[in-house]
């Protein structure tokens, strides 16, 4: 038999924070999706969608520029409840120890269950590894980061509480270094910036 992990009785989150000189002028959903790096630009634009994001005390939308000094104000709904079932699921481990461990996630593997599709993802497979991911009642247990379902690449399991709160603030701070690899046609400058906002297709989940 499995065992099955019930996450209930989850509360409304809210977080305050204070744009910094260094944001003047940026849009909200992207200073939001970087000071925030559990949840994704596509999250964030949803709370701001649903009134959740409180610009100055009142709601905002998306491309809102920001004023160093002003306050905001987000507030995350609980995730619909779901059941995390540890499931043998081969990993390709690349380094472990008591803290942290490293996966290399092959494309086509959700990371997170989520309505709709509870089984068959990375955090089914933690469970089955690391039984004690499942302590605390976490959604996603131990995720200090995420990539697309059809992004291959490693991924930083934290094995404890104390290390995930480490992990995210080093990521928060942007002292947690992320090299990315991608397919281009023609040959593209040795650094640059691709400023093109994009979204989610309302028909298609892969777009």
């Amino acid at each position: 038999m499995k065992e099955v992990v019930a996450i209930e009785g989850l509360d409304a989150e809210e977080r305050e924070l204070i744009v910094p000189l260094e944001a003047n002028g940026q849009r909200i959903d992207r200073f939001l999706a970087t000071s925030m790096p559990d949840l994704s630009r596509t999250q964030v634009q949803r709370l701001i969608e649903q009134g959740m994001v409180l610009y100055a005390g009142r709601p905002t939308r998306a491309s809102q520029p920001l004023r160093p000094g002003t306050v905001i104000h987000v507030i995350i709904p609980p995730p619909v409840p779901v059941e995390l079932v540890p499931e043998s699921i081969p990993l390709d481990v690349v380094y472990e120890d008591t803290d942290i461990a490293v996966i290399n996630k092959p494309a086509g593997l959700v990371v997170h269950p989520a309505p709709g599709h509870p089984r068959g993802t990375l955090v089914n497979a933690l469970l089955a590894r690391y039984p004690d991911l499942a302590i605390g009642g976490e959604v996603r247990p131990g995720i200090v980061h995420r990539l697309d379902r059809d992004t291959s690449g490693l991924l930083v399991i934290a094995r404890h509480d104390a290390v995930l709160r480490a992990l995210v603030e080093q990521q928060q701070a942007r002292r947690m270094r992320k090299i990315y690899q991608a397919l281009v046609v023609g040959c593209p400058p040795v650094s640059g910036t691709i400023d093109a906002p994009i979204g989610r297709d309302p028909r298609d989940r892969l777009r």
